[in-house]
């Protein structure tokens, strides 16, 4: 296997189909971080991600007899709209399965870009469940599978990401930051880094919640894990392809884990302050400047920004995680006095000016003195939620801290 001469095959495959996406200086974060950070815009792709590269370089390479027969893929989202966007400019058929669970509107964006070229079933609750349906239509069918990452020809055309960087760029680059999700991505862009810039650092980006890639590192074998948080869904995988592990392992310089409530504290802020909206895996890179920031002072670096397939529904839920792992949302089961003022109390002894109370649920028992009552407050200050525990201590409201407790959390808030 040659990969890099593949990506520059790749390269000349995808340049009337793809757009060669800005590499631009972001000012704010360069400022923040005392550097030069470069934001490498996939999201500004016409399918909003990488994702068509690979999809593309891997459909066309199909010979005729394949293309006639049509092709088959699973996904959740965007590589479904990379192989969608690809079959309706090949004009060859696919079949494209999703889970039942997916957002109606990547259904309808897959069925936008793939027109009349497209079939979309819609299967079962998880992408693995999807993953395994279309795994066996393809076998019984005899049509080719496009997977998601574990291709060569797909990881040679993610890897055309890497030669537009270093085209665009004629500086040293010091870091390049990639999001992984099951590798193919990260592994075309440090081969080509490898190949022609083996002075930058390669830097993959993980969510901590799917640490599929460094768990396999460390364990020197490809493990899948056993559960995964599914928030930063574009890069959220048990397990990485046999073939990006490999690459992975020998090119990349080191892996960030980013925890989701990072990520959508980033969301919130590309969106607010550069009008930039992205996805959760579209977010990872720039998240992860946090935790190397007293090795990237000075440096040129790299962001890859891989998509903007986000979904508003989605907003409440990343302020909402954004806000926990800032500090400023807490929430508590509280015993409440069943009399007349108490909330009042509460509000006047225990909060803050500043305090609000963003969830009350209490359901008042008559043949108690005491009720649960959960509270949830949002504070302007993380340091404010001292104050407010001693003052329930010495006010004599019995609590249970929710946000140190996940299960009774989940059970109760979701």
């Amino acid at each position: 296997m040659n990969l890099f001469n593949e990506v520059i095959t790749a390269k000349e495959q995808l340049s009337k189909v793809v757009a060669a996406t800005p590499l631009t200086q972001n000012l704010n974060l360069s400022d923040e971080f005392k550097s030069t950070i470069l934001l490498k815009r996939e999201d500004l792709q016409i399918v909003r991600s990488y994702k068509i590269r690979g999809a593309y370089n891997k459909i066309s390479s199909l010979n005729d007899t394949e293309k006639a027969k049509g092709v088959v893929c699973a996904s959740a989202g965007n590589h479904a709209q990379g192989v969608a966007y690809s079959c309706n400019l090949l004009q060859i058929k696919g079949k494209i399965y999703m889970p039942k669970t997916t957002p109606k509107q990547k259904v309808k964006q897959v069925q936008l870009f793939g027109k009349s070229f497209v079939e979309i079933v819609l299967i079962g609750d998880t992408f693995d469940d999807a993953y395994a349906s279309a795994t066996e239509d393809a076998e019984k069918s005899n049509r080719i599978f496009i997977h998601p990452f574990d291709d060569l020809k797909v990881i040679a055309g993610q890897g055309t990401v890497g030669l537009e960087i270093l085209e665009s760029y004629k500086e040293p680059i010091d870091y390049v930051f990639v999001p992984i999700g099951g590798g193919g991505l990260a592994s075309g862009l440090s081969e080509v880094f490898k190949h022609l810039s083996p002075e930058t650092k390669i830097i993959g980006v993980e969510p901590k919640g799917a640490p599929s890639m460094k768990t396999s590192i460390i364990d020197g074998k490809n493990t899948p894990l056993k559960t995964i948080d599914k928030f930063v869904d574009g890069a959220a995988v048990k397990q990485v392809g046999d073939m990006t592990f490999g690459i992975c392992r020998k090119n990349l310089d080191d892996i960030i884990l980013v925890p989701e409530g990072k990520v959508c504290t980033t969301i919130l802020r590309l969106y607010n302050e550069e009008a930039m909206v992205v996805e959760p895996a579209g977010a990872l890179t720039i998240a992860a400047l946090d935790f190397y920031k007293d090795k990237i002072k000075d440096k040129t670096v790299v962001c890859v920004v891989s998509g903007s397939n986000n979904d508003i529904e989605r907003t409440a839920e990343i302020k909402e995680r954004s806000l926990l792992y800032e500090g400023l949302m807490h929430y508590f089961m509280i015993q409440f006095p069943q009399r007349p003022g108490a909330l009042k109390e509460f509000v006047n002894d225990i909060l803050g000016p500043n305090d609000d109370i963003t969830y009350f649920q209490f359901a008042k028992k008559n043949s108690r003195e005491v009720g649960s009552v959960v509270v949830g407050l949002e504070l302007k200050n993380k340091k404010d939620i001292v104050n407010i525990k001693t003052n329930m201590v010495a006010k004599g409201f019995e609590f249970q801290y929710l946000n140190e407790n996940q299960d009774l959390y989940t059970q109760l808030i979701g």
